[in-house]
This record gives structure tokens, sequence and C-alpha cells, in this order.
């Protein structure tokens, strides 16, 4: 709260509700009831960080915080889709607690009370904060919004001062995060010699001839394998086939499509309606009242871009048409409304690299300038715009390329907006741009464009009716009541005609089944409740009512045979065949002559096969084999057998382009840098995490 007092006395201005939409993530069931079995239990522990076991009411405490503010932002209850992720960003706040802090205090990292200030009201307002402060009508982030945000703290109640504080420490541990994940990211650093390796793998090309023996060649029925063979290989291999709990469960899936009655009457509705909207005489009233989409009556600014659905369907539209009802992708009907077509102040699109010179003395602006004026000129002699805007660009538009989009002449700073205002034609502005902010290099993308757009859209949902639905469900519940086993649950699918699927190897922290999503109930189901052979009650899903049963299941450890045995088996058997098919190519001399051994084994050039490849066509993934061609030092020569997963490759080397010298590798180490730097954030996280030991069991409750 400390920066409450600080904001009001910098503004004259109180903070209110500023809404679930400063939270830092979008987040996305409710938790189980108090009166849960589980939690009454003494197994109420949802996972260890850092040796510390978390119990289940201190979880649920954080996991409220986050629900809170989703609800705050969006006036509802969040679905169990979105609360999936309220939970996760709960858990991960957790372990960023309990990881990261330790590490900001090793490092002196911390955020001020003025970069807060900042961060809220200043010049560099948080992302999260301009994207829910949107005008509807110009489709900007309107910071008058966000001061009459700024209201009355003293008569604010308590319960929405605590919110705000909470949002005050959400987004300062966003920060802090942000600065570590970019300290660490920064120190990366490609030497020549590998921006060198780099290069040469990109660009050293082979003419190869490669023969393929598909290990189909071989029956199975011809490799024997045994159980001490399998044990061998299990033991060698066992961080190959290490999975956390797993189950398998068979099911039977009870579609709730919509049925063609169904659609028949949304038609009939949508056809009345659209009728309606083309007579109606206040549009925005009618949709708002009568359409399902979240903004049924929009003014679109000159160079945004009106619906997909409306401009795949309509070359020309006109003020005052109605057009539609038009299906959609997403299973619904919808038509449009052009309500008003009128000219309003010009909007243009440029791109730019900001060089930031806030806080800088002369002398180091002056080396900022010089910076500048040096990719400036690249770029004049022909240079990739969006690729420098990525490699310099020093605000959020570098990682799409620069861009900013449409904007007013309003919309920016004085000296930034005349430049671009004054561009007789699209491209490069000769002289850098100097703002408060910085120095900019601008490329105008777009020139000006003053027609406004405002549009209706009435939008129906097609869904299941009521009878679809208890049809469906009546079918469901009638399969699961006469099924008391897995084997009963079997014969009557059999005898009813339905297919029964099986999902293998379902992790218990899953939220699909197969490709049934958010089937998060039927899996808890499996692990907390079920035993082998169970056979479920109904669950509703999206689109399906689901039947299961569970046919095994094992906890965290050790891997053992009996859970992976088939995977094991294919490994060890094709091991056998790759050895059998080597030993009957040894001697032959062309690979003509070893396809004559295998007439099912295929025979293929490639011509451009390069260095840095991991697939040959025709073949698929053959790293191994890859590597081994390239070794090859004369044309001509060939490869031994190589064992890759597809089946075994011998490899000829017809001829070999190796990339020739040039004077500058700086391109392949930026190239190699920006990478390691954009996969270090996960990886840090996932090496603390490990280095700590984060255990979720989290899959027992939710």
């Amino acid at each position: 709260m400390a920066l409450i007092k600080q904001i009001r006395q910098r503004t004259g201005l109180a903070i209110g509700v500023i809404a679930g939409g400063l939270i830092l993530f979008l987040l996305g069931g409710d938790l189980l009831s108090p009166n849960s079995t589980l939690l009454n239990s003494n197994q109420n522990i949802v996972g260890e960080i850092g040796g510390e076991e978390i119990s289940y009411e201190e979880y649920s405490a954080k996991v409220e915080e986050f629900k809170m503010s989703f609800q705050q932002r969006t006036g509802r209850t969040p679905s169990e889709p979105e609360m999936f992720s309220v939970r996760e960003q709960a858990w991960q706040a957790m372990i960023v607690e309990n990881v990261f802090q330790e590490e900001y205090e090793k490092l002196g990292l911390e955020i001020s009370d003025a970069e807060l200030v900042d961060m809220v009201q200043g010049k560099n307002i948080v992302a999260e904060i301009r994207q829910q402060l949107i005008n509807p009508q110009t489709g900007q982030f309107d910071k008058t919004q966000l001061v009459s945000f700024l209201q009355s703290l003293e008569t604010a109640d308590p319960t929405q001062q605590a919110f705000w504080a909470q949002q005050e420490q959400m987004f300062a541990e966003s920060r802090l995060r942000i600065k570590y994940d970019n300290m660490l990211a920064t120190s990366e650093y490609t030497t020549t010699d590998e921006a060198k390796f780099e290069y040469e793998a990109a660009n050293t090309v082979a003419d190869v001839s490669h023969l393929f023996v598909p290990y189909y060649v071989i029956a199975d029925s011809a490799v024997e394998v045994s159980e001490s063979e399998m044990k061998s290989y299990l033991s060698e291999h066992k961080s190959k086939f290490e999975t956390g709990s797993s189950a398998n469960i068979e099911y039977v899936s009870f579609s709730i499509q919509p049925s063609s009655q169904d659609s028949a009457e949304v038609i009939s509705e949508m056809n009345s309606l659209t009728q309606e909207l083309r007579n109606s005489d206040n549009d925005s009233t009618f949709v708002v009242r009568n359409s399902e989409t979240q903004f049924p009556f929009f003014t679109y600014q000159p160079g945004a871009e009106l619906p997909v659905g409306l401009t795949s369907n309509v070359d020309e539209v006109e003020a005052g048409q109605t057009y539609g009802p038009f299906v959609t992708t997403n299973s619904s009907y919808v038509s449009y409304k052009i309500s008003d077509q009128y000219e309003g102040a010009a909007r243009m699109r440029a791109s730019h690299i900001l060089f930031s010179t806030e806080g800088m003395d002369d002398a180091a602006k002056a080396n900022v300038r010089a910076q500048a004026e040096e990719v400036l000129a690249d770029l004049k002699g022909g240079g990739n715009f969006a690729l420098a805007a990525s490699q310099y660009g020093q605000d959020g538009t570098s990682q799409n390329g620069g861009d900013l989009g449409y904007f007013k002449k309003a919309d920016f700073v004085e000296p930034f907006a005349e430049a671009v205002f004054a561009a007789k034609s699209e491209g490069l502005i000769n002289n850098l741009v100097e703002t408060e902010y910085g120095f900019h290099i601008v490329e105008v993308t777009g020139m000006p464009l003053t027609t406004y757009t405002k549009l209706a859209v009435l939008e129906r949902e097609l869904v299941a009716s009521d009878a679809t639905r208890n049809e469906a469900f009546r079918m469901a519940d009638s399969f699961a009541a006469s099924s008391g086993n897995r084997n009963e649950f079997k014969e009557n699918a059999s005898t009813d005609g339905y297919r029964v699927l099986e999902a293998s190897n379902v992790n218990a922290t899953a939220r699909n089944i197969n490709n049934i999503q958010n089937a998060r109930q039927v899996i808890r189901w499996a692990f907390t409740e079920a035993s082998e052979d169970e056979v479920s009650p109904v669950f509703e899903l999206d689109n399906n009512y689901i039947v299961a049963s569970l046919i095994s299941k094992k906890e965290e450890g050790d891997v053992e045979l009996a859970d992976v045995r088939t995977q094991v088996e294919t490994q060890v058997r094709n091991e056998k065949k790759a050895a059998m098919i080597a030993e009957q190519l040894k001697g032959k001399a062309t690979l003509e002559e070893m396809q004559s051994v295998y007439p099912d084994a295929s025979l293929n050039t490639t011509p451009d096969l390069k260095l840095s490849a991991s697939v040959i066509p025709g073949v698929g993934f053959a790293p191994r084999a890859i590597g081994a061609i390239f070794g090859l030092q004369n044309s001509g020569d060939l490869t031994a057998p190589i064992r890759e997963d597809v089946g075994v490759i011998v490899g000829k080397l017809n001829s070999k382009n190796p990339a020739g010298e040039i004077g500058d590798y700086t391109a392949f180490q930026r190239q190699l840098t920006q990478g390691a730097a954009q996969r270090s954030t996960y990886q840090i996280m996932m090496a603390l995490q490990e280095l700590v030991g984060v255990k979720d069991y989290r899959y027992k409750f939710f």
C-alpha cells in the first residue's frame, strides 16, 4: 500500500479498482469443496518446493488470490479451463517466491518505488494495463480510463485497496523476474569459432545417395526377444522411459454435437434476426440485445482489418448494407451490418527501431546516435529492417519487427509524429528522429487512411439443444449402469456398436485424453478413485459424455518393464534387426548390390543435403547417418550401415561442396546468441526447479 500514497501525492489521484486486467497474466473450476474427503484426510500435501512441503490450505489461499483477480477483471467466476490457468499461475508464483527470491537477493535486484509508479501511470505503463484499458471506439489504450480508475483512496472499499496492493506486488514480482531473465539472457555469448561452424553447417552441401532399409524387411516373428534382454535394455536406458505417474484408460465417447434439427432452428432464427437488423434504426442496441459475440458493435479505425468472416464473403462493403448470415469456423452463424462509414482523422502505419537515451548524459547520447547512424546507413544500403529491429530495438516492438501498426498523429510525441506524417511515400525516412525517448530509425509502411467503419455483428452459436444433450446422456448413463467391470464394459460396447478407444500412458497432470480436451475430471478419477478394471460414472466434457474403464496405472518412480514392455521389446527387436541387416550387407561394394539383398529397401539421391540437416528426404529423422555421410572424405565413399530409429541407412558421397570463406561471421554470432538468450528463460526455470527439487502432487486434488 505504500505506493498508493505516493501515486496520490504525485498525481492528486487515488487508487480505485483497476480490475483483474492489471494482473500479470490472463489466467485460466473451483477448488475442491472444504468438505472434500481428500482435504479432510492426512494426504493434504500438494507438493514440495525446496524441501518444504506445500499444504493444500497454503496453495488454496494462493489460488484464491489469483481467482479474485480474475473475477475483478471479468466480473464472473472463471470456468474450469480458466481455473487450470489460475492454478498454474498460483503454483508458479509459489515456485518463484521460494526459488527465485533468494537469487534476487544475492544479485541485489529490486524494484524501486519510483519504478513501480512509472509502471502503472508513467511513461512506461505495463502492457497488462494497456491491453485491458482499451477505448472500444478507437481500439487503442486510453489513459483517461486509467486516470478515471485512480479514484479516491480514502473512500475506497478496504477489499479494493487490498486488491490493488496485491496488484502492486504482482507487478513488482513480474518485473524482478524480467530483470533476472534479461540479465542472464544478455550474458549469452557466441565465439567466432561457433559462428563459423554454424555458417559452415548451413552452407556445406553434399550430393548423396542413400539406401534405406526399413526394419519391416525382417518379420518380427523372425527375431526372438528374451525377457533378460528386455530387462538389460531397460536397465541401461531407464532415463529414456522415465515418466511421472501414468495410467492406461479405455473409454467410450458419446458425442453432444448439434443435430440437424438444432442447426435448422438456429438458421431459421438467424434469418429472422438478420432481417430485423437490416430494418433496425438502432443497430448497436439491437445487436447488444441479440448477439452472442463479445463486441457486437465496434468502430474500426482506418487501417484496421474488418472481421475475416465478412471480408472472405464480401468484396466491397457499403454503408447501410447488411450481409449474411454466414457460417464461421467456430460453428456459429454471423451477420454483419455496416452501420456507418465516415471520414475522420488520418492514420498512418510505421515501424521504428528505438535506441534509448533515457537517463544518459550528452556523451553517452552521442555514442548512441553514432550507433543508430551506423544501423541507418546499413538499412539505406538494403538491410533488412525487421531483422535490424529485432537486433537493436529497445522497446516492445522489437519482437515484431518494430511495427507500430496504424496510428493517429496525436497518438505519438510530436517529433516522431511530425516525421511520419510529413512522409510523401512509403519507405525509410532518411534521417534519425530524436524524441525524449531516444533516437528512432523510422520506416513508413502505410500512407494516410481516413475512413472509419461502424460495424454491427449479429452472431449465434450453434450448440446442441437440451433434447440432443438429454438423449446423449441417456445412452451414456444406460451404458455405464450396465457395465459393472471392464469385461462387461467391452462386451456391452461390442453389442451396442460403440467404439472403445484407448489412451495409453496418460500423465497424472494431463488435461486431455487423446484428442478430447478438458478431460481433467476423467484423469483425476483414474488416479484418485478408480481401481483397475473399474468403470466410471458418466463424465460430461465440452462436447462429449465419457464413460471410462481403468486398465492400469502406476505411481511416479522407477519404471518397471511391465509399464513399457511394448516399447522396450520394439527397441530390442530393432537393434537385433539392425545387426542382422548390417551382417547381410557386409562385403557388398555398391548400394545397388545391397539393395538386391533387400528388394523392399529404397535407393534414392539427395543432391542438396546440408550438414545442418537432421532429416533425409524420403527417409526421415536421421542425424547419425547425415553426420557419417559428411564425415566421408572422397567421392564414391560409403558409410557403414547406420542404425536410426526409422531403419538402417547406408550413405554414399557423390560430391561435397564446402562452404566458402566469408570475412565477417557477426550475423551468425548474433543469431546464435539470440537463440540462446530466448531459450535461457525456460532453461533457467527448469534448472532451478530441478536443483531445489520441485515436486508436484496437485493432480491428486485437481
